[in-house]
């Protein structure tokens, strides 16, 4: 359990000495090493769960298994990024007058302690305790969103809490009923809301409790997640944020409330005999196809990004609720691939967008001649995140239409083609302009800093290799995640 200690402390501890730290060079390297502290944390711990199996401790509080170890690697990776891109990023935000250095410690404070949140979330047992957790998220995340101050932010930031909160309001009254299903089976204890003691009793829960306490939650958590149609507080959100804030929002935070979903799925599922995977087959087709029509339409760069992650939220539901071993594995390839492509296609968007002072694309042009690696590498995360061979996402995508087939989700896979291929359209229309328009004079041929470019790299490095193949190791891994969701304990 040490281990999990320093998985939790790392980003605390790293947190306050930022915020208290009085040289900018000193906040920068500090809040890096903690990064990469709680990074080496976390895979440790999924070294020791992928080869000895879950971690359980701390009188049951602390649950680990193969899907805990999944999410916390990938928070503790795109967080360890995020914060290598930050230093870039926020150097350039205090030399152009944008924020104060008191701003920037503030910043790295709420960073690492929106980090620590989202392990709490993953790390815990207690479906009370994964709640208390995604709350907090929400609440450390509005002033990371609200950061610069702005109308259009603290706006943003309104709108988030406000949704938050009315969904985690849903997603307690769900629990509730959970509870409730178990009381003549695990009778009144506060063990009765563990993930573990619920699961193993899952056939034995009162189906009608469970079947309004799961619609309940998938409300509340899907609110946090995106997925349509309570999604509309996650476009302003991203657009608004610092750009290393929307690659974490969009990379980990939507992956972390579908985390929880998902726990109470695997109970649900199994109580109601599979009738719970039609609820995940609806919202997440409707989550993909309510993105068609923003995306056509947009004019604003992260914006459009942020409507991306709706889709692919609504592309992991949806091949959840198809199941069989094939959708699951489907499903968990897919959130990692979107957590590389997505933080990735941010990184670069967000230094294009610092390098023309605007977000609006009709102003971006000419990327390539600009900005040429920074331009090469936001057209190689776009046609990844579009699903365009040969990179990540084609690949997971392709094995969830594989799935759809194969359990006779005909209707449902063909529909899943269309929409995405209406997305890779609308999407790639406005990139290549960006890209290959004609740049004029408006900005002068520069490239990012060193340190964003490192943190460009990682990602980058994953969007390429998982396009050809899947590296054994997280193969397996991502075999005993869906044996997770499948009622099993690994």
């Amino acid at each position: 359990m040490v281990l999990v200690a320093v998985l939790f402390l790392a980003p605390l501890i790293t947190g306050l000495f930022a915020w208290v730290a009085q040289s900018q060079r000193f906040t920068e390297k500090l809040q890096a090493v903690g990064a990469l502290a709680t990074l080496a944390a976390a895979g440790k711990i999924a070294s020791a769960v992928y080869y000895g199996g879950a971690i359980n401790g701390w009188h049951d509080i602390i649950y680990i298994d193969a899907l805990s170890a999944f999410n916390i690697f990938l928070i503790a990776l795109i967080g360890f990024a995020a914060s290598l891109y930050s230093i870039g990023y926020m150097r350039h935000e205090l030399a152009e007058g944008e924020i104060s250095f008191s701003q920037l410690r503030f910043y790295y404070l709420f960073y690492h302690l929106f980090i620590f949140t989202m392990l709490t979330v993953s790390a815990v047992n207690s479906l009370g305790l994964l709640w208390v957790g995604i709350e907090l998220t929400t609440l450390v995340s509005a002033l990371l969103v609200a950061f610069y101050g702005k109308n259009n932010a603290l706006e943003a930031a309104w709108k988030y809490l406000i949704m938050g909160s009315v969904g985690i309001a849903f997603a307690l009254l769900g629990i509730i009923f959970v509870y409730l299903s178990g009381i003549q089976t695990l009778g009144q204890q506060h063990a009765a809301l563990n993930w573990t003691e619920l699961l193993a009793a899952a056939k034995f829960l009162n189906p009608s409790w469970i079947k309004i306490g799961f619609i309940f939650i998938l409300i509340g958590f899907g609110t946090k997640a995106g997925l349509a149609p309570m999604h509309f507080w996650l476009p302003d959100a991203h657009s608004q944020a610092p750009t290393p804030i929307s690659a974490v929002l969009s990379g980990v935070l939507l992956n972390t409330a579908l985390y929880g979903l998902f726990r109470v799925y695997a109970i649900a599922n199994t109580t109601l005999n599979g009738e719970a995977a039609q609820y995940l087959i609806f919202f997440g087709l409707f989550s993909i196809a309510i993105t068609v029509p923003f995306i056509m339409i947009q004019h604003d760069l992260k914006r459009m990004l942020a409507y991306s992650s709706v889709e692919h939220m609504g592309i992991i539901t949806l091949s959840v609720g198809i199941g069989g071993t094939l959708g699951l594995y489907g499903a968990f390839l897919h959130m990692f691939n979107h957590s590389m492509a997505k933080s990735l296609l941010f990184f670069a968007a967000g230094t294009i967008c610092q390098k023309y002072h605007t977000k609006q694309m009709g102003r971006i042009t000419g990327i390539l001649k600009s900005m040429p690696v920074t331009g090469t590498i936001f057209l190689i995360a776009a046609f990844a995140i579009t699903g365009a061979p040969p990179f990540n996402i084609f690949l997971s995508e392709i094995t969830i239409m594989m799935a759809g087939f194969k359990s006779n989700q005909t209707i449902v896979s063909v529909i899943l083609i269309v929409l995405i291929t209406i997305i890779f359209a609308g999407m790639m229309h406005y990139i290549i302009k960006m890209v290959f328009g004609e740049s004029g004079n408006k900005v002068e041929r520069i490239e990012t800093s060193n340190w964003s470019t490192v943190a460009l790299i990682i990602p980058l490095i994953l969007v390429v290799i998982c396009g050809w193949y899947v590296p054994p190791l997280l193969d397996n891994t991502i075999y005993k995640v869906s044996t997770v969701l499948q009622g099993g304990v690994r």
